[in-house]
């Protein structure tokens, strides 16, 4: 096996690791990385171990919140986290499935009264095995989670 990192390592900051492959693009828009004048450094469809394929984000100078941590479960439940200082790995953020979220995503329902009215969009999160979904608050229908957008 070749030894050779796929992706530079970063000198202080985070990265997220073992992503869902395919979802790394969507936790770029989640944490509002686009707008970021950060160095992101993004890998996708990387070899892995453990899932086969996976994707990776590595953000130069900036740790996660705890909410920011939690939301990225939405969409790779299985990813790690970790906190970077000088090289070296000096915490790993411990995550978990958050119950509600409140403007993070757009309902995908055209009749929506967020789709109509300036109101932030607040939706439950349903886990049912591996399936995620989130329940709009105010129209209670319910989506898969690769059927909402997220705010930007």
């Amino acid at each position: 096996m070749n030894d050779m990192l796929s992706v530079s390592a970063i000198k202080n900051g985070t990265v997220i690791d073992h992503i869902v492959a395919g979802q790394a693009l969507r936790i770029i828009y989640l944490l509002g990385l686009q707008k970021n004048n950060n160095q992101v450094t993004i890998g996708l469809n990387l070899p892995s171990k453990r899932l086969g394929i996976k994707d990776l984000i590595k953000i130069e100078n900036r740790v996660l919140t705890e909410d920011e941590a939690n939301e990225i479960v939405i969409f790779s439940p299985v990813a790690t986290i970790n906190v970077i200082q000088n090289f070296q790995v000096v915490d790993k953020i411990k995550t978990h499935l958050p119950s509600v979220t409140h403007g993070v995503f757009v309902c995908p329902n055209h009749l929506c009264v967020t789709q109509i009215e300036p109101i932030s969009s607040y939706h439950y999160i349903h886990e049912q095995g591996k399936k995620i979904s989130l329940i709009c608050h105010y129209c209670e229908k319910e989506f898969d989670r690769d059927q909402v957008k997220v705010a930007v």
